[in-house]
């Protein structure tokens, strides 16, 4: 049986255009669960969340998995194209992890002063972004 196609796979910030090639599957943190998208996949627009994406591509025979840190944002899915609409997005590569650690420190002093509903839902927002890339440059010193 023939390989598929690849998806082609666009990952844009505000302020950069993240990752433009292509891959032959993605994972995706949605509020749900992870959702794993290969060639021919349903289309479907969903929500996804700060967490982990794992993507995967063959190079040199070989299907290796590059992970990346996200917060919230949007998914376009057709069958051979993802679009990702993110607020940000950093290779495990890039993480600073003392950063992450102070942001994560951070975070979590915002909520315990929370002071309204949207303070805290913020402050919450913070803490799952930073616990998201201290768990993707983890990885990253665990695969290297």
């Amino acid at each position: 049986m023939a390989k598929p196609d690849p998806i082609h796979l666009n990952i844009i910030t505000p302020e950069h255009a993240f990752y433009d090639g292509y891959i032959d599957r993605i994972i995706l943190p949605a509020p749900d669960g992870e959702l794993g998208i290969e060639p021919g996949h349903e289309p479907m627009v969903i929500s996804v969340i700060e967490g982990e994406i794992r993507v995967t591509y063959e190079k040199n025979g070989k299907p290796p998995t590059d992970i990346a840190a996200c917060s919230a944002g949007f998914a376009a899915v057709t069958q051979h194209h993802v679009l990702l609409m993110l607020q940000t997005a950093e290779w495990s590569w890039e993480i600073d992890q003392k950063r992450a650690e102070r942001d994560a420190r951070a975070a979590q002093a915002k909520l315990r002063q929370q002071k309204s509903m949207q303070e805290y839902y913020l402050a919450r927002s913070m803490m799952a972004r930073a616990m998201a890339r201290l768990r993707v440059s983890n990885r990253n010193k665990i695969n290297n």
